[in-house]
């Protein structure tokens, strides 16, 4: 063809691109068999078929495009039943400590005790939407590491970064961290569960003799503001404490806290711990000479449906804490789901390590099998294993649970001989084995599970190499022990927070006589004095109803004469 253009044929070019590709894909061929009789019609023939071909191609790509866009959805509505599913089970270990609370005290109590439970829901649901979401959370124009400053009444909650909403990378310079402001309505409901856990742990340790008002006023404090700025430290991305989101974390490596065996179990039981030693122990619980004397609970049955309870509730506590299923921190790094399903291994064997720890302790001092104490060496492993499920190996998560074991009955032994009474043994179980689940992940964090889960940046951003690189367990080779040392830094801050604001707390109900309840009425009990009837109706197993408080029920005759007039 020569090079002059006809000029129909430019116009037909601007009009259809197609029509002028198959003309220059004719041309082009029509020239490549010069001299050839049959050249136009072999270069029709073929330019047809590649224009089919294309065409196929281009249908494939926008059908590929439409499953990409369809699976994104499968994907968010996948992550998001997560965060229901496993919130839910969260929540349903409301019912777990209710159980083995009100088991593990005498029947004259258990309708007080079963109230705080349902209390510590409703009260931490309100508290957290209002300002304790916030402060664990929010990230607003001037984000800060101690506390969070915006999503109170979850304001503005689209706009805002939530804990699942959005996965940080640094910027094209490498220099600063970014994360999408994206809001998932599920963070709030997964994260109250937490926060109503936190709330709730306390209420054995001063179970049978604490005022109602005092307790209430306690459920609002710690919801709204104790645990939500703690929360802030090691989960949100901008707290001080934080291991995988800011540029610098405490000794550039990061408090690691999975699901709360700091950030919850510490600053519930060691509220607990204050309260017990503020408020002083139940009347009759040491003798004149000091010497502790035996209150057993009242219902073995409740105890152990109550551990059930909670260790089924574990199962959303630990493994769906991952936030996500499908996302996976880079190229040949396995997906969270991975994350998921180890963290639910290690949380069983935990839980089993420290029943036998409990139970083979228990017959080595006094030659008997003991239920209760199988039920709190379960929990301990629990609560133990909760700060790193996602990041130790099976075998590890045995020696986490069996030493959180033989350390709860340690610090039991030891409450007992300074003469401090935890009816539940709530302190020894949450804030001790707490501690120890965070101090645990100082020595046998794994740096393989480490780097599948969390986002280091002074590793990824160069400022650490070689052993230093994405710090890890101290008792792995080429440690360096930095995230120990952050561990235990953390372990102090939550010391000190929680005592430095509880005891001044508790101090002032008990400078007004508002802590604790008159001795007539913990001698009557709870039930019957502060809450018109008893938790039983006194035809149940024998013992029950001879117990003072049991005679009464709620029913069509109020219980006037018998009722001792409330207190302040």
């Amino acid at each position: 063809m020569s090079d002059a253009e006809d000029p129909t044929d430019a116009a037909a070019v601007e009009e259809d691109p197609a029509a002028a590709a198959l003309s220059l894909c004719i041309s082009a061929i029509t020239a490549a068999f010069a001299g050839n009789t049959q050249a136009d019609s072999i270069a029709s023939a073929l330019c047809d078929q590649f224009a089919t071909i294309s065409s196929s191609v281009a249908e494939v790509a926008d059908s590929v495009g439409g499953v990409s866009e369809t699976v994104g959805h499968v994907s968010y509505g996948l992550n998001t039943l997560l965060l229901l599913f496993g919130g839910a089970l969260v929540f349903i270990m409301h019912g777990g400590f209710a159980m083995l609370c009100a088991g593990s005290i005498r029947s004259k109590n258990a309708m007080n005790i079963l109230l705080q439970t349902i209390l510590d829901a409703a009260v931490s649901g309100v508290m957290f939407y209002c300002v304790g979401f916030g402060f664990a959370f929010g990230q607003g124009n001037k984000p800060n590491k101690f506390i969070g400053d915006a999503l109170f009444g979850l304001s503005r909650y689209i706009s805002h970064q939530t804990p699942s909403g959005a996965v940080g990378t640094l910027d094209a310079d490498g220099n600063r961290w970014e994360v999408q402001p994206v809001g998932r309505w599920i963070d709030f409901f997964f994260q109250w569960a937490f926060a109503a856990t936190a709330t709730t742990i306390p209420a054995g340790a001063v179970a049978e003799r604490f005022n109602f008002n005092a307790y209430l006023g306690y459920s609002i404090f710690i919801s709204g503001f104790v645990y939500p700025v703690v929360a802030h430290w090691a989960w949100c991305y901008t707290g001080w404490a934080n291991y995988g989101a800011i540029l610098s974390p405490v000794f550039n490596a990061g408090y690691i806290d999975f699901a709360g065996s700091g950030v919850i179990h510490m600053v519930g039981g060691l509220a607990g711990l204050v309260g017990a030693v503020m408020v002083g122990p139940r009347l009759g619980r040491f003798d004149a000479d000091g010497n502790p004397v035996d209150m057993p609970g009242h219902s073995a049955i409740l105890v152990v449906l109550g551990t059930v309870l909670l260790w089924f509730g574990w199962y959303g506590f630990n493994p769906t804490s991952v936030l996500y299923l499908d996302y996976s921190q880079g190229a040949g790094r396995s997906t969270f789901a991975t994350v998921c399903g180890r963290a639910a291994v290690t949380t069983t064997l935990a839980a089993c390590a420290g029943g036998l720890a409990c139970l083979l302790n228990g017959f080595r001092k006094h030659r008997g099998w003991d239920l209760v104490g199988l039920c709190n060496g379960v929990l301990c492993g629990l609560v133990a294993i909760t700060a790193s499920a996602h990041v130790v190996e099976p075998w590890a998560a045995l020696v986490c649970g069996f030493v959180a074991g033989l350390f709860f009955d340690f610090l039991c032994w030891l409450l007992l001989k300074l003469k401090i009474d935890d009816p539940l043994s709530a302190s020894p179980m949450h804030f001790g084995a707490g501690m120890w689940g965070v101090f645990f992940v100082g020595l046998l964090a794994k740096q393989e599970y480490i780097m599948e889960y969390y986002w280091h940046a002074p590793s990824e951003d160069g400022r650490l190499t070689g052993k230093n690189y994405y710090p890890y367990g101290a008792f792995y080779k080429h440690s360096n022990g930095k995230l120990l040392a952050s561990q235990v830094v953390v372990i102090l801050a939550i010391i000190a927070w929680t005592v430095c604001l509880m005891a001044p707390f508790f101090f002032i109900f008990k400078l007004f006589g508002a802590l604790r309840i008159p001795p007539e009425v913990e001698e009557m009990g709870l039930d019957r004095s502060k809450h018109g009837g008893s938790a039983y109706n006194g035809t149940g197993a024998a013992g029950v109803a001879a117990s003072p408080g049991n005679d009464v029920m709620r029913n069509h005759s109020p219980p006037s004469s018998k009722v001792v007039p409330m207190s302040a």
